[in-house]
Formats: C-alpha cells, sequence, structure tokens
C-alpha cells in the first residue's frame, strides 16, 4: 500500500520540522507549508490524505481555511486534524463545526498525534487501510495485493485492483470518471477520462468468472458505484 500523504500546515518552523521528521518515522510522506497559500498550491499539486492545520496562521487563519476548503468538491472530502495551542471548549466546538474531523491542543506527543492520524484515516479513508475487505464471498487482502472470488484467488492488474479496492471501501455510493480519477490516479495525474471505462470494463471481465461483475454498476449520465443492490 502507498503511504498515507499528509499535508503539514504550520508556520513555526522549528514545529513543523519535528512534526515532518517524527511523521516520516511513522511511515507518512509529509508535504509542509508555512500559511494557507503555500498549502493552496500544494493541494493543487497533490491532493493529501489527511491535513494537520495550525490554528493560528499568518494572515488567513487555519480554521478560515479548512472553512473554504470544506465547500470545494474537490476538498471537502479530505480529513483534517486542528493542530493548535487554544483550549478552550468554545474553539474545539469551533474547529469541529467548520468541518476539521480532530482537534489536538498543544502540547501532545508525536505517538499520541500518530494515534490520532490512524483513527481519523480508518473512519474517513478506508482505502488506505491494510485490513481485508469482504462484499458477497468477493474478498480483497490489501496487505498481500490478492483479490478472492468464492475463495478462488483472481489474477488482477494493479490499476483494477485500486479501484476494486477503492470500490469495496466506498460501497452504494455514485462516483463520477473525474472523481475516479482524482482519488485512484490521483489529482496530478493527467489522463483523459475514458480511461476510466477501459479500465472498469477490465475489472468487470476480472469478476465474471465468479459472478461478481455485476457489483460494479454503470449509472448512466453521472458515473459507476459498487453496489450490491440491482
Amino acid at each position: 500500500m502507498a503511504k498515507p500523504h499528509i499535508l503539514l500546515i504550520e508556520d513555526e518552523a522549528p514545529i513543523r520540522e519535528m512534526l515532518r521528521l517524527a511523521l516520516s518515522k511513522f511511515g507518512y510522506t509529509v508535504s509542509e507549508a508555512a500559511d494557507t497559500r503555500e498549502a493552496r498550491e500544494s493541494i493543487k499539486e497533490q491532493l493529501p490524505d489527511l491535513m494537520l492545520v495550525d490554528w493560528m496562521l499568518p494572515g488567513e487563519s487555519g480554521v478560515e481555511l479548512v472553512r473554504q476548503l470544506k465547500r470545494e468538491d474537490l476538498t471537502r472530502d479530505i480529513p483534517v486534524i486542528m493542530v493548535t495551542a487554544r483550549i478552550e471548549e468554545d474553539d474545539r466546538v469551533k474547529g469541529l463545526e467548520v468541518g476539521a474531523d480532530d482537534y489536538v491542543c498543544k502540547p501532545f506527543s508525536p505517538k499520541e498525534l500518530n494515534a490520532r492520524i490512524k483513527a481519523v484515516l480508518r473512519r474517513t479513508q478506508p482505502q488506505l487501510s491494510d485490513e481485508p475487505v469482504e462484499v458477497e464471498s468477493l474478498r480483497i487482502e490489501p496487505d498481500s495485493h490478492r483479490v478472492f472470488a468464492n475463495d478462488e484467488a483472481l489474477e488482477i492488474g494493479p490499476t483494477e485492483f485500486r479501484i476494486l479496492h477503492f470500490f469495496m471501501t466506498h460501497p452504494e455510493r455514485v462516483y463520477s470518471r473525474a472523481q475516479i480519477l482524482d482519488l485512484v490516479w490521483g489529482n496530478n495525474v493527467y489522463i483523459e477520462e475514458r480511461t476510466v471505462d477501459v479500465h472498469i470494463r477490465r475489472l468487470r471481465k476480472v469478476l465474471a468468472p465468479g459472478g461478481h461483475d455485476n457489483l460494479v454498476q454503470t449509472v448512466r449520465g453521472a458515473g459507476y458505484r459498487f453496489s450490491v443492490r440491482n
């Protein structure tokens, strides 16, 4: 599995360096930003899997950045942990109300932060987990990169594996081709949206012998969904 990518938004360089080193040791890929302008530039280059946002930033505050990102289609689903010295209950409530998924008060230990990051990613980004997922006797094992249908191993390509894992961890929701490109390939990869159709056909062909191809459904005019319902 790819390392989760964290965007660290913190204006104090020593704290940013300390967190970057700690997060790297825990196995994350880390991008850094000292203010909201740099944060937006980083997001344009690559969507992070999670953002650590300091409340007090020069110019625009971190909480205002979160508020704006949660209103945009491309960034609204990125999980956010607010990192701040503000410990009042009203501040915590305000951070959560604008869309933050968790709130960590300084000072904190790197181990505590890592535990909170893992908890948020498990809840909001299940496709980043190595935990097996099973639906209708179709099982995917991310740690061994294997797929089984009725306990029979399937031959599956790497792109089809990523698409299937994403679908199985996000069932019953319709995704457009553009969303699938961003969420599976990444928003910094420039390929035709119709490429998604090619890989969906390949995925269905892989799943067909076990009778699971009907789980990957076309929603006319909208995109695709993974569903056990007809």
